[in-house]
């Protein structure tokens, strides 16, 4: 069949896109096949153990925004070797650094060609939603996000693993006071005694939630982040893994890789987090992405320090099992100012899943590559 003939005017874009069959009124976004990577431990050795003296920073700025992101060179193959080599943090305080080998490295597919204020990162109208009821926050996928006590956002990626952004454990050059001994926080319902009897089938009511607390066993950071200390570099890499030292018997939202923007649906992404002006909320907000570069995903998503870390997710057909799928395709990181043809322009900025990035989580979650084939 030649053009495409039967699609509405709102689906013309997708279409041209290659999103929608000209010849099925049930078209479904699909996650595309990669043919992955792999990133592999070479060495490891031991680092002195950390002072644990840098401040929580709940937010990161930057002004270098997508033109100046698209206009930075490729890595190397030995830049991304170091970008991608990265420190593990035990419990005990004891540190080391892995360097890492990349095999099968291909080109980048998807590829897509300083000022501060007091009150930021709400777009005109604040169209977050805050989830209340444990019918909705302990339920998939908003029971998925978890607080950390430095004060950032998490998501459960796997059974003892949360996913969150490496400036909520570490400035760029140490780790923040607390990290030592980080928990997650998990909320759980609170319940009051009626006093009306133990035949009462109301005697336990819900009065409100509460943080159930795990300690952390380890954590991972990505040396990209720690050399690059948040610059133009660093932010590519803001994203860190958290081993919990007991599993969570929560379902959990597996990792992916990031599609480029005109293939999510509807151009939007979605993420849920513990926004610091709603204390104890559970914070929802979707939205438009505004612009991208290989790394990362500028958009105008509502959202106040508490919220980075946060797992920002979208949700598509899975061919191969025949089934709908969130996944995670990028971690919120911050806050930008850029000069937009001379005009001050804001925005959030989420770091993506790339192809490389997803081999080397899902190396940290599987402790193997065999299970990291499929993006």
């Amino acid at each position: 069949m030649a053009g495409t003939p039967g699609c509405p005017i709102f689906l013309l874009l997708l279409c041209a896109f290659g999103q929608v069959s000209p010849y099925s009124t049930h078209w479904k976004p699909t996650w595309p096949a990669y043919r992955l990577p792999v990133v592999l431990p070479q060495s490891t050795f031991n680092l002195a153990k950390p002072d644990f003296g840098a401040e929580a920073k709940l937010e990161v700025s930057s002004s270098c925004g997508p033109q100046c992101h698209k206009g930075t060179p490729l890595p190397t193959y030995e830049e991304a070797k170091q970008y991608l080599s990265y420190e593990t943090l035990y419990a005990n305080g004891s540190r080391t650094e892995t360097q890492v080998g990349i095999y099968v490295l291909r080109s980048r597919e998807g590829q897509s060609s300083g000022k501060s204020r007091r009150k930021r990162q709400i777009y005109g109208y604040d169209s977050r939603f805050s989830i209340f009821g444990k019918d909705f926050l302990l339920n998939y996928p908003f029971s998925t996000s978890v607080k950390l006590s430095t004060g950032c956002t998490g998501t459960l990626v796997a059974e003892k693993h949360v996913l969150t952004a490496a400036h909520c454990i570490h400035d760029g050059k140490t780790y923040v006071k607390g990290t030592q001994k980080l928990r997650v926080g998990f909320l759980k319902p609170k319940f009051k005694d009626s006093g009306q009897g133990a035949n009462n089938s109301r005697s336990a009511l819900p009065e409100k939630m509460k943080f159930q607390w795990i300690r952390v066993k380890r954590t991972h950071v990505p040396k990209g982040w720690i050399k690059g200390n948040a610059n133009d570099i660093g932010m590519d890499y803001d994203y860190a893994l958290l081993e919990l030292k007991k599993p969570h018997k929560r379902k959990f939202m597996k990792i992916g890789v990031s599609p480029p923007a005109k293939q999510l649906p509807g151009g939007r992404i979605h993420f849920s987090g513990y926004d610091n002006d709603r204390p104890g909320n559970l914070v929802y907000r979707f939205c438009d992405v505004q612009d991208e570069t290989y790394d990362l995903l500028y958009q105008q998503c509502d959202a106040q320090p508490g919220a980075s870390g946060s797992g920002v997710y979208v949700r598509m057909w899975k061919r191969q099992q025949q089934k709908w799928e969130r996944k995670i395709i990028g971690i919120f990181s911050g806050h930008q100012w850029v000069d937009v043809n001379g005009s001050p322009q804001d925005f959030n900025v989420a770091v993506r899943i790339t192809p490389l990035k997803y081999a080397q989580i899902c190396y940290w979650i599987k402790g193997n590559y065999v299970d990291c084939r499929e993006g």
